[in-house]
Protein backbone atom coordinates (compact mmCIF):
# COMPACT_ATOMS: atom_id res chain seq x y z
CA UNK A 1 0.00 0.00 0.00
CA UNK A 2 1.78 3.09 -1.22
CA UNK A 3 -0.09 6.26 -1.88
CA UNK A 4 0.99 9.83 -1.22
CA UNK A 5 -2.64 10.96 -1.63
CA UNK A 6 -4.24 8.69 1.01
CA UNK A 7 -6.03 10.41 3.86
CA UNK A 8 -4.80 9.66 7.37
CA UNK A 9 -3.83 5.99 7.65
CA UNK A 10 -5.70 3.52 9.86
CA UNK A 11 -4.30 4.11 13.39
CA UNK A 12 -4.46 0.40 14.19
CA UNK A 13 -1.90 -0.52 11.53
CA UNK A 14 1.77 0.49 11.43
CA UNK A 15 2.88 3.33 9.17
CA UNK A 16 6.34 3.72 7.63
CA UNK A 17 7.11 7.29 6.63
CA UNK A 18 9.70 7.85 3.91
CA UNK A 19 11.11 11.36 3.58
CA UNK A 20 14.00 13.70 4.15
CA UNK A 21 15.09 15.55 7.25
CA UNK A 22 16.05 19.23 7.11
CA UNK A 23 19.66 18.26 6.28
CA UNK A 24 18.53 16.27 3.24
CA UNK A 25 19.13 12.75 4.60
CA UNK A 26 16.60 10.13 3.47
CA UNK A 27 14.84 8.51 6.43
CA UNK A 28 12.38 5.70 7.03
CA UNK A 29 10.51 5.95 10.33
CA UNK A 30 7.87 3.71 11.85
CA UNK A 31 5.13 5.81 13.42
CA UNK A 32 5.44 4.23 16.87
CA UNK A 33 9.20 4.79 17.08
CA UNK A 34 10.21 1.13 16.73
CA UNK A 35 12.26 1.64 13.57
CA UNK A 36 14.36 4.29 11.89
CA UNK A 37 16.83 4.05 9.05
CA UNK A 38 19.00 6.56 7.20
CA UNK A 39 19.70 6.14 3.48
CA UNK A 40 21.68 7.72 0.67
CA UNK A 41 18.75 7.91 -1.77
CA UNK A 42 14.99 7.80 -2.07
CA UNK A 43 15.27 4.48 -3.93
CA UNK A 44 17.26 2.90 -1.10
CA UNK A 45 14.80 4.20 1.51
CA UNK A 46 11.82 2.85 -0.44
CA UNK A 47 13.47 -0.55 -0.96
CA UNK A 48 14.06 -0.79 2.79
CA UNK A 49 10.49 0.30 3.61
CA UNK A 50 9.06 -2.31 1.24
CA UNK A 51 11.18 -5.06 2.79
CA UNK A 52 10.17 -4.02 6.31
CA UNK A 53 6.49 -4.49 5.51
CA UNK A 54 7.02 -8.20 6.22
CA UNK A 55 8.13 -7.27 9.76
CA UNK A 56 5.08 -5.07 10.32
CA UNK A 57 2.07 -6.83 8.68
CA UNK A 58 -0.54 -4.45 7.24
CA UNK A 59 1.94 -1.60 7.08
CA UNK A 60 1.14 1.49 5.04
CA UNK A 61 4.04 3.36 3.42
CA UNK A 62 3.60 7.11 3.22
CA UNK A 63 5.81 9.64 1.45
CA UNK A 64 6.28 12.48 3.94
CA UNK A 65 5.48 15.94 2.64
CA UNK A 66 7.08 17.77 5.57
CA UNK A 67 10.67 17.18 6.77
CA UNK A 68 11.05 14.25 9.16
CA UNK A 69 12.70 14.78 12.53
CA UNK A 70 15.32 12.09 13.21
CA UNK A 71 14.69 9.97 16.29
CA UNK A 72 18.34 8.92 16.45
CA UNK A 73 20.99 11.63 16.33
CA UNK A 74 23.34 11.45 13.38
CA UNK A 75 25.94 13.59 15.11
CA UNK A 76 29.37 12.00 15.61
CA UNK A 77 29.79 10.09 18.86
CA UNK A 78 31.89 11.89 21.42
CA UNK A 79 34.63 9.93 23.25
CA UNK A 80 32.74 10.24 26.55
CA UNK A 81 29.54 8.75 25.03
CA UNK A 82 30.71 5.13 24.97
CA UNK A 83 28.07 2.63 26.01
CA UNK A 84 30.58 0.31 27.67
CA UNK A 85 34.05 0.99 29.01
CA UNK A 86 36.92 -0.68 27.21
CA UNK A 87 37.79 -4.08 28.61
CA UNK A 88 41.14 -4.21 30.30
CA UNK A 89 43.39 -7.10 31.08
CA UNK A 90 43.10 -6.26 34.78
CA UNK A 91 39.38 -7.10 34.72
CA UNK A 92 40.20 -10.81 34.36
CA UNK A 93 42.85 -10.86 37.11
CA UNK A 94 42.01 -13.04 40.04
CA UNK A 95 39.54 -15.15 38.07
CA UNK A 96 40.36 -18.84 37.98
CA UNK A 97 38.86 -21.31 35.55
Amino acid sequence: MLSPTDPDPDPSTPVLRVGQDKAGHWLVQEDRGRLEGRFVSFAAAMAFARRERSTFPGTTIIIAKAPLVPIVSFAPVEPWERALPHATSSSSEGVQA
